[in-house]
């Protein structure tokens, strides 16, 4: 595996492979990485000639008191995990090199709709900082394809809009969340919890399962039954940021009516915020 840190040298690299007939895909990731990305990289081989990764922690996606500075920079660690899931190159750019003008001049990428609410409403730019990074590691690598993990539910929702809508030429791939043996879903945040922490974590997807469990047993008053489990995340210890349930596709609240549902949390246990979602689908195509 090759490592190069400038847009030229990436460019380059991809051109190579690309004129040898091979079909590229990407992984971005801001690093720290765990079974999850390396489920997948994994995938990623299998569905390409030539995989390409990306770390790179982007400031533009970190809100004011967001844990920018302490999110974990693992590069070593993170280059053979990358090496023995099947990565041929890794693009580590500094922030000088992603945004060679400086941030406040960036020009930036919006999803409106599907960017507003859940994670949007607590971390106000957020998506347009991930929108635009996205659209310029994108407009980089040229990929054939991409993928994203699930857990990240809202997120991959907004590339897939933005890649329609602005019509790129890459498949976007969405792969399951990759979860602990205790259903916990893989993330790098799990390393700021405390031992105790992370044996009561479990309960968020415990939730989730609950609420799909009495969806499928007929239950559509969905607001008693968020306010039910909220008291219950609350009684474990966590502080619930959001918790609901939404259309799968269109992400607006869900009717009694709608089929495709997923459902999506995300609390605090201590300073550390936990996202997951569950989705349902009554149709039996989950």
């Amino acid at each position: 595996m090759n490592t190069v840190k400038t847009v030229r040298e990436l460019r380059a690299a991809v051109a190579r492979a690309r004129g040898e007939g091979k079909r590229i895909a990407f992984v971005p990731t801001m690093g720290n990485l765990h079974s999850g990305h390396v489920a997948l990289i994994t995938k990623a081989a299998q569905r390409a000639d030539f995989v390409v990764a990306s770390i790179f922690v982007n400031p533009l996606q970190f809100g004011a008191g967001e844990d920018l500075d302490k999110y974990p920079r693992t590069l070593a660690a993170d280059q053979e995990k990358l090496l023995q899931a099947g990565c041929h190159l890794l693009f580590a750019p500094t922030v000088e090199e992603m945004y060679p003008d400086g941030m406040a001049g960036q020009t930036r990428v919006s999803v409106p709709q599907l960017s507003e609410g859940l994670c949007g409403a607590s971390r106000p730019g957020h998506f347009e900082g991930v929108a635009t990074v996205v659209s310029k590691l994108f407009n980089m690598v040229q990929p054939d394809l991409a993928i994203f993990g699930q857990k990240d539910f809202q997120q991959l929702a907004v590339i897939r809009a933005l890649v329609h809508d602005l019509n790129m030429p890459i498949q976007i791939i969405g792969e399951p969340t990759v979860r602990a043996a205790d259903g916990l879903a893989l993330s790098s945040r799990n390393g700021f919890l405390s031992e105790e922490q992370r044996a009561t974590a479990p309960v968020v997807y415990r939730t989730l399962s609950t609420i799909a469990e009495a969806i499928k047993q007929g239950e559509r008053d969905y607001p008693a039954l968020i306010d039910g489990q909220i008291k219950q995340l609350e009684a474990a210890g966590l502080r619930a940021d959001y918790l609901e349930i939404r259309h799968a596709v269109t992400l607006r609240p869900a009717t009694p009516e709608d089929r495709d549902l997923v459902i999506l949390v995300a609390s605090f246990l201590g300073t550390t915020r936990l996202i997951d979602n569950l989705h349902l689908n009554l149709d039996g195509h989950a």
